[in-house]
């Protein structure tokens, strides 16, 4: 069965006008329930996961910091959300259920969030939307808990992903790839293990191709036991944060190669949602969408 976590607090209140789209967390689970791809028993509530989990990547200053509504108004706004104790409440629960999809994609093969992807979360701060790595959590969790040897986070969001390439420079067991557009924030990029800079306005045809080039032998280099894929859809053309030129079934071509590797090696794979800022809501849920749609038909 495809799992996906979801919580009641992924969708967080913000300022009127805010940039970030908080309301696809409330419109993504409605719409795959509606159309039939999924029903509630697919979905899961996170909870509130062990402190040593997060405190296995994060430092214990910054995460009690955090804790304690003791973030300085600087380090707040690189965040770019209000601080809240229920913001920070959310992303634990975000990185629950990370964790427990871990747990699931070894079951199943496969598990969503339909939340996280906050790769721009380092070891010692937060910045863009992100205060803790719920794929750098859920990574050393398996690690650490699991005992498995080495993972593989496939990051295709339109940013680097700045703070797990930081969180994992020293890391062996962990091989960090990130492709993303060059001119995107973050303006001053970390070093992955492999990065890839697209040119601006990249199409389907020259994204693909590098993808499918790079991706085959990846595989047979890191010979991972456990995948994570970051999945943003601010690949797109139509994003307003976004510099590719990537049109929705580009897109989702992109998330099937992926998916199918994946499948047809027998490798775990656990996939977090990321980025997406279309100016059309319904653009976003679209793209979104088809990720679990084409989880739901390779897998099961």
């Amino acid at each position: 069965m495809l799992k996906i976590a979801f919580h009641p607090i992924y969708r967080h209140p913000l300022p009127e006008g805010h940039r970030f789209p908080m309301i696809k967390y409330d419109l993504l689970p409605q719409q795959l329930m509606y159309e039939g791809t999924c029903s509630a028993g697919n979905f899961f509530e996170p909870e509130i996961p062990n402190d040593k989990y997060i405190l296995a990547v994060h430092e214990a200053d910054y995460f009690y910091d955090l804790l304690n509504m003791k973030i300085s108004p600087r380090e707040a706004r690189k965040i770019g959300f209000p601080l809240s104790e229920v913001l920070v409440e959310r992303e634990r629960i975000i990185a629950d259920g990370t964790i427990k999809g871990c747990e699931y994609a070894l079951e199943y093969g496969i598990a969503m969030n339909i939340a996280g992807g906050t790769h721009h979360a380092y070891t010692d701060r937060g910045e863009a939307f992100c205060l803790l790595n719920d794929q750098a959590i859920g990574a050393r969790y398996l690690q650490k808990e699991l005992k498995i040897g080495k993972i593989l986070i496939v990051d295709l969001d339109v940013h680097q992903g700045n703070g797990t390439a930081q969180i994992f420079q020293q890391d062996p067991g962990v091989f960090t790839f990130s492709m993303h557009g060059s001119s995107n924030y973050p303006f001053k990029k970390e070093t992955s293990d492999l990065d890839i800079a697209l040119k601006k306005g990249t199409s389907d045809e020259e994204y693909l191709k590098v993808l499918k080039d790079v991706f085959p032998e990846l595989l047979q280099e890191v010979k991972p036991e456990f995948i994570f894929y970051l999945c943003g859809v601010d690949v797109l053309a139509t994003d307003k944060l976004g510099t590719l030129g990537l049109s929705p079934t580009g897109c989702k071509e992109r998330d099937e190669y992926v998916l199918k590797k994946c499948r047809d090696l027998g490798i775990p794979l656990q996939c977090s949602m990321g980025g997406g800022y279309s100016k059309e809501i319904k653009v976003i849920v679209e793209a979104h969408a088809n990720t679990f749609r084409l989880a739901q038909e390779l897998y099961f």
